[in-house]
């Protein structure tokens, strides 16, 4: 079954967490990082020598790296003049790429190898300081949940304004954007095979055990968090064009309010109490509040369209909620931010720099003229339902790569015997 050992809240300290995180456009609930594990003592008897040495290595690079980095790299402010994200986010996703087919040698064909060494992270999100399991599932789920965080990290540097050459307004350049959306769909990639092809490997025991960081709702909220961001970008793009229609902008955003939805609904019964977990709970709500409002502006403005008292009275309805749910979106990001670790806005861009000058201002327009208009009891005082739109987004199909050749070796050199 593999053991399990759970540190208590803050014993060890080994959870640095910063007082500020900076600038947020994507929020990552933290890094979880790996502790020392001696693979010598554990498999020095089932394994040659070269191959407990490699597995050490690989493993010892990501420790080091992590520790060094994992309580620092959602600090936007020290990695603004790299391109990119900078070396350290893909180095370290480099380690974890060159770990990963070495450590699935454990599992290969049945080998109870996978129980013999007892893994232990750092968490996050739990209440719990550190988890340890003795089972090399539990590793493999860490390390694509550590892939996901570390893409999200590369994704909100790429779409954090900066300054342009021409001395404008900061701003998020069409490539940054363009390549933000295929980071998004690689992390929900991660985490999408670490529900499906991971978290059932693992025996019941140990998954009710898992840390909340590690728990299937958040594993999938992060997933649709990750597309919901993707179909966020791609409503500001389409705002940007001139080719794209009402309609196609407002199925945009009622898209978005459904990956959002799904997302608060995955984290609505886990106990994300602490810090980073908190923040992630209110990061969800300011979004799924921010969608509606996108939505019901969109539905609005192609209600209104329409040749009929009812559908301008509608069109009214709709538009004053995009007004209200844009209003207690910017309660919510105020709550977020100050939330610890405590973050702040980055310049408006986008979708909502957008929104944020339009929902006001055609609101009071609409609203004005239809009341002019009509009598008030024409004037809906609920908000038409929004239309329901299949999502379109999809995490990228992302699969366990296959064992490291270096295990083939092994059991020709030393036959099957002790495995």
């Amino acid at each position: 079954m593999g053991c399990l050992v759970s540190t208590p809240k803050d014993t060890l300290g080994n959870r640095r967490r910063p007082a500020n995180i900076g600038e947020v456009s994507v929020y990552v609930p933290g890094l979880r990082i790996p502790k020392p594990v001696d693979f010598s003592q554990s498999l020095g008897d089932h394994l040659s020598k070269s191959l407990v040495e490699r597995l050490s290595a690989l493993r010892t690079r990501i420790v080091v790296m992590a520790a060094q980095e994992g309580p620092t790299i959602t600090r936007t402010k020290r990695r603004a003049a790299t391109q990119h994200g900078g070396s350290t986010l893909a180095d370290l996703q480099q380690a974890l790429e060159d770990y990963l087919p070495v450590l699935l040698g454990l599992m290969k064909d049945g080998s109870q190898l996978h129980h013999k060494v007892q893994f232990l992270w750092v968490n996050q999100e739990d209440d719990a300081e550190e988890t340890a399991m003795s089972n090399a599932w539990y590793e493999v789920l860490s390390i694509l949940h550590l892939m996901a965080m570390l893409a999200l990290s590369q994704a909100n540097l790429l779409l954090l304004p900066r300054t342009s050459a021409d001395g404008y307004q900061p701003k998020v350049t069409e490539e940054s954007r363009r390549a933000s959306i295929d980071i998004f769909l690689k992390a929900a990639g991660y985490l999408d095979c670490a529900v499906r092809h991971v978290l059932p490997q693992l025996p019941t025991e140990l998954k009710t055990n898992l840390p909340v960081d590690l728990a299937e709702g958040v594993l999938r909220a992060l997933c649709l968090q990750a597309l919901g961001q993707g179909v966020d970008i791609q409503l500001g793009m389409a705002i940007d064009s001139t080719k794209a229609t009402l309609a196609v902008k407002r199925r945009l955003a009622c898209e978005m309010v459904k990956y959002w939805q799904q997302a608060q609904d995955n984290l609505m019964n886990l106990p994300l109490l602490n810090g980073w977990g908190e923040k992630h709970r209110l990061f969800v709500k300011w979004k799924y509040v921010e969608a509606k409002a996108a939505a019901y502006y969109y539905h609005g403005l192609i209600l209104d369209e329409g040749n009929t008292e009812k559908f301008h009275g509608m069109a009214v309805a709709a538009l004053q909620a995009a007004d209200e749910y844009f209003k207690e979106s910017r309660k919510a990001c105020d709550e977020f931010n100050a939330a610890p670790p405590l973050s702040r806005n980055p310049p408006l861009w986008g979708t909502m720099k957008y929104l944020s000058e339009k929902i006001p201002k055609d609101t009071s327009s609409k609203v004005r003229i239809n009341r002019d208009l009509y009598s008030h009891e024409k004037i809906m005082e609920t908000a038409p339902t929004l239309p329901d739109f299949a999502l379109a987004l999809k995490p990228d199909e992302f699969q366990l790569p296959p064992v490291d050749p270096s295990w083939n070796m092994e059991h020709m050199n030393k036959g099957s015997n002790q495995l």
